[in-house]
């Protein structure tokens, strides 16, 4: 794991070069092939050091970060073109996808914790930096309290947890079985937050709406990824108070999906449709994962790494509409099939894969989710199917009334789209449609 994490390090001093950008890029996307020719296919953790190690879980969300902010940095030339600060973005990415790297690859409880804690604040200075407009400080406001306000329990949980059993190790931990309600409560509910269940959503809309398209595309490809990974390792060893309490968050989640999808329905910005869908899509991995059962885990992390390579993808496309138009609203980003025909090609292999449609990685995460959560009750039926049928109508109604319909006056010529921007969403749907390919690494891993 040191020798990714040293080709980081050694990016910083790169950042502070003049004209260098592209070059920061290209070695982003090295490091990323690097690292997927050291594939840990394994259940156990490899390449062990004091703090580091790495199995699948880690693993795939590692190569997620490293994908995604390779992608950022194509996604955002105009930080760049525009000389907008572009040498201290660069640092901030860097930093950024250090502590990501970091945060997965830790063996420590505690080492997580903080590197999950300070992945923050390069976000945080992504949104403040370099958002479009004033209410970004809100924005701001909102993803620091919320994530800090519950994040103080934990830090007291995990101390707890070291008082007792003198160790902090995830595969030392695994030994123990705990049973105390204050003790899960403080571990799960930092994790609840950044995901974000519904009712502790509302900071997610609004640092999307706010965020550049760089923040957008680290928020819905990585970020809320940590929460579902923080889950997946701390149950290992409060299983017993999970089988007493997940009902719980299994019925939030599910209820709160369907009244997020409602809410999808009727929003007017093209960003916000994409965040709350975000919402509903974590709301059913949650349900998925608090089931624990074998099928539930897998497919919850099948569907992580699926949702962080689509929802980018819009958040992408969301953008090249608006450095067009000037404007996110759907009462102007419409007809684009007028306007950019050859972006409705993207616009349309995106919106499917967010809808689950075959053959992407979407759909396997979703199969066995729905597998899972029928079979921990049937009741659930009732809120999936819902669920399931809103998904498909609030993704059809930003298809539909982004590009068809009759262009809006005020746009009045034709624009084919840069080959940058095609290469950006090629790269999100490829390895979308590609890796249910070898599903079973995704499937088969437990």
């Amino acid at each position: 794991m040191l020798k990714i994490i040293i080709m980081v390090l050694f990016i910083i001093p790169m950042c502070l070069m003049q004209n260098i950008y592209w070059m920061v890029q290209s070695v982003m996307f090295f490091i990323s092939f690097i690292f997927i020719m050291m594939n840990m296919y394994t259940n156990y953790f490899m390449s062990i050091s004091y703090l580091f190690g790495c199995d699948l879980i880690s693993y795939g969300l590692i190569l997620l970060s490293l994908w995604i902010i390779s992608l950022m940095l194509m996604a955002s030339e105009s930080v760049y073109k525009l000389n907008n600060y572009s040498s201290l973005f660069l640092l901030n990415i860097v930093l950024l996808l250090l502590l990501l790297i970091l945060t997965f690859s830790s063996i420590s409880l505690f080492m997580f914790y903080l590197f999950f804690e300070s992945s923050l604040i390069p976000t945080l200075f992504l949104i403040l930096g370099w958002g479009y407009q004033p209410e970004r400080l809100q924005a701001g406001m909102y993803l620091l309290f919320y994530t800090l306000l519950v994040s103080l329990p934990m830090l007291i949980g995990i101390f707890y947890l070291y008082k007792i059993t003198g160790t902090m190790n995830f595969y030392l931990l695994n030994n123990y079985m705990f049973n105390f309600e204050i003790l899960y409560f403080s571990l799960v509910m930092a994790f609840l937050v950044k995901m974000p269940m519904f009712l502790v959503h509302l900071w997610l809309p609004k640092a999307h709406v706010e965020a550049p398209v760089s923040g957008s595309m680290i928020l819905a490809g990585v970020m809320l990824k940590l929460g579902g990974y923080g889950l997946l390792r701390v149950f290992s060893f409060i299983q017993l108070m999970g089988l007493k309490f997940n009902w719980i968050w299994v019925s939030i989640s599910l209820v709160g999906g369907v009244l997020v999808s409602l809410i999808c329905l009727r929003q007017t910005d093209l960003k916000a449709l994409i965040a709350y869908s975000s919402v509903a899509h974590m709301g059913i991995v949650l349900a998925g994962l608090m089931t624990l059962s074998y099928m539930g885990i897998c497919g919850s992390y099948t569907l992580m790494i699926a949702h962080g390579l689509c929802s980018s993808g819009l958040f992408c496309l969301a953008n090249i509409s608006y450095e067009r138009l000037g404007s996110r609203s759907l009462l102007i980003n419409k007809g684009m099939l007028n306007f950019m025909p050859s972006m409705a090609l993207w616009w349309f292999l995106l919106s499917s894969a967010n809808m689950a449609a075959p053959p992407t990685l979407n759909l396997l995460g979703e199969i066995t989710l729905l597998n899972s959560i029928v079979s921990w009750s049937w009741v659930t039926m009732l809120m999936l199917s819902f669920l399931s049928f809103f998904s498909a109508a609030y993704t059809l109604y930003l298809f539909a009334y982004s590009q068809h319909g009759k262009l809006f006056s005020g746009t009045y010529s034709f624009s084919g789209g840069l080959v940058r921007e095609y290469l950006l969403l090629f790269l999100h749907w490829f390895p979308l449609n590609l890796l249910i390919l070898k599903s079973d690494m995704c499937i088969l891993w437990l």
